[in-house]
Parts: structure tokens; sequence; C-alpha cells
């Protein structure tokens, strides 16, 4: 029986659609975080970027996320090594560590529905798009207790 390509190849040696089906379409990635400037402790909000689509947990728009959002992070095999904000949960911080992935994970249930059925993608959980907050301070009102 031949082992997953995540257990054998580096995330340098993945092709595109294999890097692309790692993202487990959580969505943590597309909330906003708040980082305090003298600790640099991320703090996970529950408000969702402009391009989010809460139900779908998908970006409406992305191919052309990086354009339309000037903050948006497109991860690669060297910052995901790197983004301290990357959820413990997230295959590219897996992979990096060289951790396998979790039994939710569409990749090895099969499902893309795994993951939200697991409760570990935040479907249902946005409570506000980043269009709808006019101030910074606004985001306070959003702050999760923990990652989520």
């Amino acid at each position: 029986m031949t082992r997953p390509f995540w257990t054998e190849k580096t995330l340098e040696e993945m092709s595109a659609a294999e890097w692309e089906s790692l993202c487990d379409g959580c969505g943590k990635c597309c909330l906003a975080k708040l980082e305090d400037e003298d600790t640099g402790d991320i703090h996970w909000t529950s408000v969702a970027c402009r391009l989010f689509d809460a139900g779908r947990c998908r970006c409406h728009d992305y191919d052309n996320r990086l354009e339309r959002v000037p903050d948006c992070v497109r991860l690669t095999p060297d910052n995901v090594r790197t983004l301290s904000w990357l959820p413990a949960t997230c295959a590219y911080r897996l992979v990096a560590e060289g951790r396998d992935l979790y039994d939710w994970h569409p990749l090895v249930s099969g499902r893309a529905d795994s993951v939200h059925e697991a409760g570990v993608s935040m479907r249902g959980r946005v409570s506000a798009s980043e269009d709808e907050l006019a101030e910074i301070e606004a985001y306070f009102d959003h702050m999760l207790e923990h990652e989520p």
C-alpha cells in the first residue's frame, strides 16, 4: 500500500495541486487576528475577511485575493514554518512539523465536510465581516477566548 504524499514529500516537493489539497477548508486563516504590540501575542477574533464566504468556508475570489485584499497572506513552504498565527490544526503547519493530518482532514476522511462535522471549521462561527466594522476598536467585541 502506498503512503500518502504528505508523509513522503516535503512541502517544497509538493505539486501545486498537492499543496492546495492540504488546505482543509476550516477558514481559520481568514479570520482577523490582533497582535499585542508589547508581547507579540496573537488574539483571535470571529471577524472574517471581506472575501470569506462563512457558509462555505471558502474565499469568494481565491484566485484574485492577494490583489483584492492587501494584507492577505499567501502561504508558502517558507512562511508556514514561521507564521505564529497558523492554527495548531493547520495541515501546512502539521506537515512542516513532521506530524500527520487529523482523521477529520478531507485528505484522510475522503470527504470535504468532515472538517465541518468535526467542529473544527469556522462554519457558523463568524460573527462579523471586516466590511461591517469601521474602527479597529470594534474588533475587540469579537475577540475569542482562545484559538478557534
